[in-house]
Order: structure tokens, then sequence, then C-alpha cells
């Protein structure tokens, strides 16, 4: 799976609170994917997808 964090992000920090396997903050203060999502992350880059607030994360399954 791959997981994208696009444009809008407001950095309210509910992804990588939630999958920092996943997501983290980039240089510009901003989430982003820094790597494919591990079968064992599935459910929890989904529930990271499901909890953004402002919904720009998308997951390709």
């Amino acid at each position: 799976m791959k997981a994208r964090v696009n444009d809008g992000c407001i950095s309210c920090g509910a992804c990588v609170a939630t999958c920092p396997e996943v997501f983290r903050f980039n240089d510009d203060g901003v989430a982003e994917a820094y790597t494919d999502v591990a079968p064992e992350y599935e459910s929890t880059a989904i529930e990271a997808r499901d909890g953004c607030p402002v919904n720009v994360i998308d997951i390709d399954e």
C-alpha cells in the first residue's frame, strides 16, 4: 500500500500520532508519508487517513 498526504495539511499531527511508522512531519512542518505502508501497519495507516480532520490523506490499496 502507498499513502500520500495531499495539499491542505494543517499540521495537526493526528496521522503522525496514529501511525508514526508511515507519517512524519517534513522540514516545512507539514505531514508526509515517508515510506510505503507495510502489511502490519495497514490498519493504523487507514485509521490515520480516516482521522484526518481535513481529509487530505489517500491510501492506494
